[in-house]
């Protein structure tokens, strides 16, 4: 199979991407599960991209419930050197209004239940994350934005939240004081995965309400939700198309050695199984006659 570019991770009301051409469904099997769904392979705007709706064809996924591992796992074995998302978050602050465009350059992890990480089971690593965003994708969303006339704001702090349910008004309040910028459901999974793949990542962060600290607006409606979603769909299409009419970042983006330093197992401990379950993320720090 030729391996994919780029891959794109569509959010809620973004389930497909238009200009997908030669398109085929793949459907993958991996250590941590099956994906969300089958991915899209295709040419979009010259290059080899593949597309994942995170909840479902029809939203069936609940936040906690996205399989982010077996995701991630699935663009790194098609070949993604990187991965775009679009996800709805709603607004902490009064300059960021229903319909303005994030691109976050900070997350902030308020999730209990999820699964965050490949690691483990007799391999341990440390991988540093202290910037979660590709910053050469973070600024070619941005220019795509700005080319387009679309509100965009240059960085921010995302926080991940639980979810299903969203905030209450003293949650909202205290986010607020904390000078966070957006809230939403799934991007802190995606990024740290992404980042141990050694796959670069950046999202776009589609505003869609003010959550409810905002005393205009005290409730999240979902049906305003998922009209304001619906009017920016097809910008985030065209920005989301744009960015991956070029080449992805070279292999020098330090994404995508970011486990240059960070596996501390030494090697001849590692599990025969752990390391053939994770070998197409450990292959490239893995010398030939090194692993098990």
């Amino acid at each position: 199979m030729e391996p994919v570019e780029y891959g794109i991770i569509g959010g809620s009301g973004l389930y497909h991407m238009p200009g997908f051409e030669r398109a085929e469904a793949v459907r993958l099997k991996t250590p941590f599960g099956e994906p969300s769904d089958p991915f899209v392979l295709g040419q979009l705007a010259g290059r080899r991209v593949a597309f994942l709706p995170r909840h479902g064809e029809g939203h069936r996924h609940l936040p906690s419930e996205v399989n982010f591992r077996a995701n991630i796992f699935g663009f790194k074995v098609l070949g993604a050197r990187a991965i775009l998302s679009a996800s709805a978050v709603g607004s902490l602050q009064e300059k960021y209004e229903p319909g303005d465009i994030l691109i976050p350059d900070q997350l902030v992890d308020r999730t209990r239940h999820r699964a965050d990480t490949f690691f483990g089971a007799g391999i341990v690593a440390h991988v540093s994350f202290a910037d979660p965003f590709c910053p050469r994708l973070r600024k070619a969303l941005v220019n795509a934005c700005l080319e387009r006339d679309l509100t965009v704001h240059d960085g921010g702090t995302y926080l991940c939240m639980e979810g299903p349910l969203f905030s209450t008004r003293g949650e909202s309040l205290l986010y607020r004081s904390w000078g966070l910028d957006v809230i939403g459901m799934t991007n802190l999974q995606e990024a740290k995965l992404a980042r141990e793949a050694e796959i670069c990542y950046a999202t776009m962060a589609l505003v869609t309400d003010y959550d409810c600290w905002h005393p205009d607006y005290d409730t999240v409606n979902i049906e305003e939700v998922l009209r304001i979603l619906a009017s920016n769909a097809e910008h985030a299409q065209a920005v989301l198309a744009a960015v991956a009419s070029a080449p992805p970042p070279d292999p020098s983006c330090h994404c995508q050695h970011a486990l240059d330093t960070a596996v501390i197992t030494r090697r001849d401990l590692w599990p025969r199984e752990t390391y053939h379950k994770l070998r197409p993320i450990l292959q490239r720090v893995t010398e030939p006659g090194e692993a098990p």
